[in-house]
């Protein structure tokens, strides 16, 4: 099972957001955005913070891929 930020990527280029602007914005460590960058689990409370600036669910910023 894995994580994919795609949904976030596209909520960032959309919105004109680089990722030192969300970091500012949701204040989230650079370690958590590298992560996010990488693909890799993040807290649910770093994604919460995520979903406050987008005005979002944590849906609409990542999704589970299940292995086949």
């Amino acid at each position: 099972m894995k994580i994919c930020y795609s949904k976030l990527q596209k909520l960032m280029i959309d919105n004109q957001m680089k990722r030192q602007d969300l970091m500012r914005a949701a204040e989230i460590t650079s370690y958590a955005a590298t992560k996010i960058n990488k693909n890799e689990p993040v807290s649910l409370e770093v994604l919460m913070r995520i979903c406050q600036v987008f005005h979002c669910d944590i849906g609409d910023i990542c999704e589970v891929i299940l292995d086949e």
